[in-house]
């Protein structure tokens, strides 16, 4: 399949498996693979590794981007530029050659892109509590939640989790909120609401809606 670039990996870390970023490596001479691989390896992480499939001395050639095509891998040249036929293959194939000529540059390069396949942390704040004070069928929309705030604020944009005998019944993205007739983007402590939760319907008076918002934070290695 296509090669995929730097960015192209940055863009479309998975979640679960421990992520691998391929390597080939080719610099000018024996010292300059020995201290790209001393720099490279020093980024370790339980979720994410670097993985040099080949180092040599030397420009690029064709066999290593063939390399590169079989195995996803992206190509480090440190100081050497690739031969014609090899830039021509690489093109053909959608391997990335990637030219350097400072050490630094390619461990920067190297510790963005681990980080960008470090699934991102999820940070659930609480923002407030509401009780199920009635419910109310409306043909249109489904069943209806007429609650009042017990504490702190209900957002649109919250997510809530419905608590019905101090157990967890599931949680849900909030379809409507409205105060009176009237959309609302939140509601304070101690003012009533409707509120109709996406994809549930079986809301029952008494139940607790905790209100809680979630934030994607950017891992660093």
């Amino acid at each position: 399949g296509k090669i995929r670039s730097l960015q192209e990996i940055l863009t479309s870390s998975e979640t679960g498996a421990v992520q691998t970023l391929p390597l080939i490596i080719k610099a000018d001479t024996p010292g300059s693979v020995e201290a790209l691989k001393g720099e490279i390896t020093k980024f370790t992480h339980p979720e994410v590794e670097v993985k040099i499939l080949h180092e040599g001395v030397g420009g690029v050639n064709e066999s290593d981007v063939y390399l590169a095509a079989a195995s996803g891998a992206i190509i480090v040249a440190f100081h050497v530029v690739a031969e014609d036929r090899a830039e021509q293959l690489a093109e053909r194939e959608g391997v990335e050659i990637r030219p350097y000529g400072i050490i630094y540059e390619i461990t920067d390069d190297i510790k963005k892109v681990m980080e960008g396949l470090l699934p991102p942390e999820r940070v659930e704040t609480q923002t407030g509590r509401a009780l199920v004070l009635k419910v109310f069928e409306i043909s249109r929309y489904g069943k209806i939640a007429g609650c009042r705030v017990l504490n702190g604020i209900i957002e649109r944009s919250n997510r809530i989790r419905v608590e019905r005998d101090q157990r967890i019944v599931n949680e849900y993205p909030i379809a409507s909120l409205k105060r009176g007739k009237d959309d609302a983007k939140e509601v304070r402590d101690g003012l009533e609401c409707g509120i109709r939760l996406d994809g549930f319907d079986d809301i029952k008076e008494g139940d607790i809606l905790r209100a809680f918002k979630v934030e994607e934070i950017k891992r660093t290695l």
